[in-house]
């Protein structure tokens, strides 16, 4: 069994909903739930134009590959409206892997651990929630000691 850290994003529509039924569409595709976090609310990091962003991790285990589990993700995004228009622009829903098992990708299309994950409060507040002592495979840090030595000034509160 492999497990996937993902992060759910979103901010246009009804962005708790869209979450939610993301989150069911994971499970239904990708694997068996195996923890969450509560939802955060956040200012958009990168384009700060645009509104609010709801967040929240998920772990699933899983029987599928990296790239597999992407293509699945990405299926999910354009069922449910996702239009890639602008890098970190506003969406209707974002599904970024962030940690798959303990292994290390860069490729073109998939990068992994997602190359922001230790840069975004957004991102580290809610995955320490769940795995704050999972070790980032390539910083060789914990979570929660990345969340410590984050620098990102945006504001990050559970709903």
């Amino acid at each position: 069994m492999n497990f996937v850290f993902l992060l759910l994003g979103a901010n246009l529509g009804s962005p708790l909903k869209q979450l939610e039924l993301a989150q069911k569409l994971l499970i239904e595709n990708i694997g068996a739930l195996q923890s969450e976090s509560a939802v955060y609310e956040s200012e958009a990091w990168g384009v700060e134009e645009q509104p609010k962003f709801l967040n929240k991790v998920i772990s699933l285990g899983t029987r599928f590959d990296p790239h597999e589990t992407l293509a699945i993700c990405q299926k999910i995004e354009d069922t449910l409206g996702r239009v890639r228009k602008e890098k970190w622009g506003a969406r209707i829903i974002d599904i970024d892997i962030l940690y798959y098992n303990s292994e290390v990708l860069d490729e073109p299309f998939l990068k992994i651990p997602h190359p922001y994950l230790h840069l975004r409060k957004f991102t580290l507040i809610p995955l320490v929630e769940i795995a704050p002592q999972e070790v980032h495979p390539i910083l060789k840090q914990t979570n929660e000691e990345l969340l410590h030595l984050c620098s990102d000034p945006l504001q990050v509160n559970k709903i």
